[in-house]
């Protein structure tokens, strides 16, 4: 591990037209990224179903197959046009299915990713953001959910695969009550995550969903402080104009709770700035 003296202003997490549902081509993000006087983007689409049969199985949430390569190749020419401007990294956000690690592992292999951002989307088959999956649920039900994704979480961890986990609590997005379902899974999977040496985002897009505020939840940042969970900062972005949104009520609102540092990656290694 490394650590830097001087603070830094980023974001990790942003996506492009070739998901099919956000805005806008990376270059635009990054030249958004200059004007909000960013010191490094990271570049991090949505990662094609790449087990799937179909060169793009889901249009309109992931890039296909085929496309995975030329976005690398893009990130990689733009890091180099923008060197001396702005750093670009070159990330992913992968979603995380249990069943076919091995599989999305050997797919990211031959590429020099920064970093790997592993968020989980579904739970029992259904979108976390599918504002129809509580309907009718008992509590037992309800909690049982809730314990499935953070088990999902853990395994994710586990995998090795991923430095950074997006939005761990986002399945509050459109059910905010989630956050009240109590029981000691998010704890557990915190102790696992500071145990296996993952860093957690916290991730602003949750402002722009029904629960109102950023993913994690303050009383859980709380938690990963205490048992030592590293953080990082992306804003989620599907337009260039949110890049960076809320980078310095992140940085307080991170102090205020008593971090004082959060990391960055390059070529996988991590490196810990000042707040």
């Amino acid at each position: 591990m490394n650590e830097l003296k001087t603070p830094l202003t980023f974001d990790f997490h942003t996506h492009h037209e070739r998901c099919g549902h956000a805005k806008k081509p990376i270059r635009d993000y990054i030249e958004a990224a200059i004007s909000q006087g960013l010191a490094i983007i990271g570049i991090a689409d949505h990662s094609p179903y790449f087990t799937y049969e179909e060169d793009q199985a889901f249009p309109g949430i992931a890039m296909g197959k085929s496309e995975f390569p030329k976005y690398v190749a893009e990130v990689l020419r733009l890091k180099e046009e923008y060197s001396g401007k702005i750093e670009v990294l070159l990330g992913v956000e992968s979603d995380f299915f249990p069943e076919h690690v091995e599989a999305y592992r050997r797919c990211f292999a031959p590429y020099p990713f920064d970093y790997i951002i592993g968020s989980v989307h579904k739970v029992d088959g259904v979108s976390i953001f599918n504002k129809k999956r509580w309907n009718g649920l008992t509590h037992e039900q309800k909690v049982k959910s809730k314990e499935t994704y953070y088990s999902l979480i853990e395994q994710s961890v586990r995998s090795g695969m991923f430095q950074i986990l997006g939005h761990i609590d986002a399945m509050k997005g459109f059910y905010p009550a989630f956050s009240d379902i109590q029981t000691e899974a998010v704890e557990k999977t915190l102790q696992i995550i500071a145990e296996c040496d993952v860093a957690i985002e916290v991730n602003t897009s949750g402002k722009t969903k029904a629960a109102g505020g950023w993913y994690p939840s303050d009383d859980i940042l709380e938690r990963a402080l205490y048992y030592g969970v590293k953080v990082t900062f992306g804003s989620d972005a599907h337009t260039p104009e949110r890049v960076g949104e809320d980078f310095e009520l992140v940085r307080r609102r991170l102090k205020e709770i008593g971090f004082i540092e959060w990391a960055i990656f390059r070529q996988k290694k991590r490196f810990l700035t000042p707040l």
